[in-house]
């Protein structure tokens, strides 16, 4: 199989080969908003995944040193490493997003009639599904970091923690309506059920878990926390 880098590659309108992952911000926003169908909703939940990890990573690499939170040192360097490797995963997302959808666009340009289409359109439909629910399971894994981070955080990063979290949320529910968009398609397929109902078990227990945090923080600078 190939990997999510190696099947990312996208062709830019100059012809030149260029992962989305290599874009900078003004390309890959204008990327985003060009007729072109990749990058589309799930990479753009996967850049969100990408900035609420790098915000956790923030606030931990900041905090880490200072006289008052050195009881916490080695949980700041977990928490780093565990936020550095999802931002990773988040971005290699984007790639792996953008690659199942061209299987799924081929698909749906069939004739319905053909030969085979049914199976075809159900196994495009479930890679497609794949993406966006590894990225609801990163994000479940994000917000119980940031969850940990919180208190172990300075008081001046608190901010950044609950950015991230609020950030978390977003790229979790823009996930999961991209692992809905595809499984409402074919409603009686076993498996894209159980995606449906995996996806809908870490949405309904990690988005009340991720606001719990930005409300949290959200109070505090209000001073009434």
């Amino acid at each position: 199989m190939e990997s999510a880098g190696e099947k990312g590659w996208m062709v830019m309108s100059d012809g030149t080969g260029a992962a989305l992952t290599a874009l900078d911000c003004a390309q890959f926003t204008e990327r985003l908003a060009s007729p072109a169908p990749t990058p589309g909703g799930g990479g753009a939940a996967a850049m969100t995944g990408a900035l609420a990890a790098a915000l956790g990573a923030m606030a931990a690499r900041l905090t880490l040193g200072k006289k008052k939170y050195l009881p916490y040192e080695e949980d700041h360097r977990r928490i780093i490493a565990e936020t550095e490797a999802l931002r990773a995963r988040f971005l290699g997302l984007i790639e792996a997003d953008a690659a199942a959808f061209e299987p799924l666009s081929r698909v749906y340009s069939m004739d319905k009639a053909a030969p085979g289409y049914a199976e075809k359109l159900r196994d495009a439909t479930l890679e497609a599904c794949g993406a966006p629910l590894e990225m609801m399971e990163a994000v479940w894994s994000l917000i119980a970091l940031l969850e940990e981070l919180l208190p172990k955080c300075s008081v001046l990063l608190r901010s950044d923690v609950g950015c991230a979290a609020l950030t978390a949320a977003c790229a979790l529910e823009s996930a999961a309506m991209n692992v809905f968009v595809n499984t409402r398609a074919l409603p009686e397929d076993p498996e894209l059920r159980a995606v449906a109902r995996r996806a809908e078990e870490l949405l309904s227990d990690g988005l009340p878990r991720a606001r719990a945090v930005s409300g949290e923080v959200m109070a505090y600078l209000k001073g009434k926390g």
